[in-house]
């Protein structure tokens, strides 16, 4: 299964315009997301790139893993990011994502969780741990950043 990572910032006359703005930047802004928990299925390969959707995926829904943060507060940063590790030999695995007002910040939170879900399953032979972080920083109208894992799109 190939899980597709895109990113997008966005600005709008409200959080949610610029959480629109955001989405649409990450290629999924016409689908139905929906949300999952951070478990990447064995024989999953990541790829940066946005999933192929087609006219008629509009109002899907789209099974995804997303991070996001918004703000208004003008000089604030927005920062969101999901990271990842996976069993080499069975591509098996599990995301995190994090939000916050800076990139270390979300790169540290990245980190330290993946290292601790890593501990928590000793059974796997983990590789290395991978990430995509997105940030933006308010100057007048609200902005949000978000990161997007996405899984499968499903029609009605």
């Amino acid at each position: 299964m190939k899980l597709y990572i895109t990113k997008g910032s966005g600005t709008g006359l409200t959080e949610l315009a610029a959480f629109d703005s955001a989405v649409l930047e990450a290629k999924v802004g016409n689908q139905n997301l929906i949300y999952l928990s951070s478990v990447i299925p064995p024989n999953s390969t990541i790829v940066h790139e946005p999933m192929p959707l087609k006219d008629s995926d509009f109002g899907s829904r789209l099974y995804c893993v997303l991070s996001e943060q918004r703000t208004s507060k003008v000089g604030e940063e927005a920062w969101a990011g999901i990271g990842w590790v996976q069993e080499q030999s069975s591509g098996k695995g599990v995301f995190i994502e994090h939000h916050g007002y800076s990139k270390e910040q979300v790169e540290n939170d990245i980190n330290a969780s993946l290292e601790t879900m890593k501990v928590s399953r000793p059974e796997i032979e983990w590789g290395d741990i991978g990430m995509s972080v997105e940030g933006s920083k308010c100057t007048g109208e609200p902005t949000c950043s978000l990161v997007v894992a996405s899984f499968e799109v499903v029609g009605w």
